[in-house]
């Protein structure tokens, strides 16, 4: 993560605009970048949450960043037993769907690019292929970013 040099650093619109795009095409109100750091999940870039980072533990894509080849989509997590419990789903914002595509750099996962809404739900095939191309376009970005003084590392 420490290469990447992209922990902490300011909105940029070409980050903005694929969440954007991601929330758009998934018809999801919540789309996030979100990157996990030591011990928390910071978000690059948002749509639909107010919050800049959560802990760790609390996230989501901490689970799916185990599986770095496919989409995770939990279609109503009240109804996942990984996630029935999770304060983010039994408190406010009451996330109900996720899906997260794995952000892979250098054949490690990173974080995610994902959609959540607060209804259960599922994404059509094309949506989930979508969301993985985006995370593609994703990781292309940060490969691009060139490195700073390594200030962040984790």
């Amino acid at each position: 993560m420490a290469r990447l040099a992209i922990l902490d650093t300011g909105p940029e619109d070409s980050y903005d605009r694929l969440v954007l795009l991601a929330s758009q095409v998934c018809d999801a109100p919540i789309a996030l970048i979100s990157l996990v750091d030591a011990d928390r999940l910071w978000f690059k870039a948002r749509v639909g949450l107010n919050v800049c980072e959560v802990n760790r533990d609390d996230g989501f894509c901490s689970f799916a960043i185990h599986t770095p080849d496919d989409v995770t989509v939990v279609p109503d997590m009240q109804l996942d037993a990984r996630f029935a419990d999770h304060p983010l789903v039994i408190g406010p914002p009451h996330i109900r769907f996720y899906a997260g595509a794995p952000l892979v750099v250098d054949g490690l996962p990173m974080g995610t690019l994902c959609v959540n809404d607060l209804q259960p739900r599922s994404l059509e095939a094309w949506q989930v292929q979508s969301l993985r191309l985006l995370a593609k376009r994703v990781v292309r970005l940060l490969e691009d970013k060139p490195p700073t003084d390594g200030r962040h590392d984790v």
